[in-house]
């Protein structure tokens, strides 16, 4: 099951299929650490300009990143990336969206000398999903199916690329319209031309993808806790900090991987056909956009913790985390816990209530903690967090034991 075999295509373009049993390659891997260089930049971004503009902005760049992310998971996902044609094509596609990252300081406002950052960053975009769609193209063989959905996709992508081609050259309000409606081309283009078409050739390489990049994500919010702090002498505050910002990361792994992605891989080996595929859409690559955004915003909040608590120049330890900080730490979480419950109803059919209420506190607290000292806030967050995962654990024991331990 695990081996590959051609597919079939004119002579001088080699591609391998994917099999049900395949996983991951090393290339798609190294993909990866240019998505977590940009998400990095996305969260220094932010944090320059930590008001309710610049998570807009934050959060349309992560939009914007996660759609070339996702475009080259359904690529891989047909054909292994690490041969032939897919091979050279990831290659190409990861220095495009190395250039991406490298403009995300500049994609709204350009820098004094230098190439215009914003031009710079919309072709480099433009570069990336030519590249994924030649290539999608290319692979389909005789599909006419692939190929008539792959037509029907087309004009999304031009659509969102020219508006962000446009979003260049403006500023302001214009910028942000634009921008917007760049994302509402790919985003909702893509829905409107529905699921049939679309293959998912292995479930179990398509959720482990998704995995890794939630890996990958949590790994930035942890090097956030560690960038906050890069230039402070350590401190009992810092220690007690880190370990804190630490178990929130923890936790949300831990939300993630103990369980739910286990039940959302099974629901999506058991789906067939156009069944499958449009599980894959809805709660893979829809749904886990607000994962991300939810696990870059907390980035930003810890980020911003470490430094009232460790930068004893500017800030005393009962100065409390308040404004669009605060919110993106509360709220970013709420966000993955509500993306999860999502999650979880469209894969199996679950209702994860547990989830539902932690997020509405979250959100219900953010104007009580505001008043306590920034580490008190990033505590009583870490508190929450472990007492969802005890509960839940708790729980549903029997239940957890069978998915993790049971026969499948």
């Amino acid at each position: 099951m695990g081996e590959t075999v051609r597919m079939a295509q004119p002579a001088r373009v080699r591609v391998e299929r994917l099999r049900e049993a395949s996983s991951a390659t090393t290339l798609e891997l190294f993909f990866d650490l240019v998505f977590v260089f940009a998400l990095t930049q996305i969260t220094a971004l932010m944090a320059e300009e930590p008001t309710g503009t610049g998570l807009l902005r934050g959060t349309l760049l992560i939009a914007v990143v996660w759609w070339c992310w996702v475009g080259y998971s359904w690529v891989s996902n047909m054909v292994k990336a690490d041969e032939g044609l897919a091979r050279v094509t990831m290659l190409v596609a990861m220095a495009a969206m190395f250039l991406v990252a490298l403009a995300i300081p500049e994609s709204f406002r350009d820098l004094p000398g230098g190439l215009p950052g914003p031009t710079v960053f919309a072709l480099s975009y433009l570069v990336l999903r030519a590249a994924h769609l030649a290539v999608f193209w290319l692979i389909s063989g005789d599909d006419a199916g692939l190929r008539r959905q792959i037509g029907l996709f087309a004009p999304t992508m031009v659509g969102g690329t020219v508006l962000l081609l446009l979003a260049a050259n403006t500023s302001g309000t214009a910028q942000l319209l634009l921008w917007l409606a760049a994302v509402v081309a790919d985003y909702g283009g893509t829905l409107v031309i529905g699921a049939r078409g679309w293959r998912v050739n292995s479930a179990r390489h398509f959720a482990e993808r998704h995995g890794l990049i939630v890996i990958v994500a949590l790994g930035e919010s942890i090097v956030a806790i560690g960038v906050g702090v890069t230039h402070l002498a350590i401190s009992w505050p810092i220690v007690i900090a880190a370990i804190l910002g630490l178990a929130v990361s923890a936790s949300l792994w831990w939300a993630y991987f103990d369980t739910t992605v286990l039940l959302g891989e099974h629901a999506l080996t058991s789906a067939e056909g156009q069944q499958r595929v449009s599980m894959a859409r809805a709660a893979f690559t829809y749904l886990h956009l607000p994962m991300m955004l939810g696990i870059v915003m907390l980035a930003l909040g810890l980020k911003k913790v470490l430094t009232y608590v460790g930068d004893t120049e500017h800030h005393t330890l009962s100065d409390p985390l308040y404004g669009a900080p605060l919110w993106a730490m509360y709220g970013g979480v709420a966000l993955y816990l509500l993306a999860h419950v999502g999650f979880a109803w469209r894969c199996y059919r679950a209702l994860k209530g547990y989830r539902l209420v932690v997020a509405a506190l979250l959100v219900a607290l953010v104007p009580l903690v505001a008043n306590l000292p920034a580490l008190a806030s990033l505590g009583v967050l870490s508190g929450l967090l472990i007492a969802l995962n005890v509960v839940e654990s708790v729980r549903f024991r029997e239940r957890r034991d069978e998915v993790r331990h049971g026969e499948h």
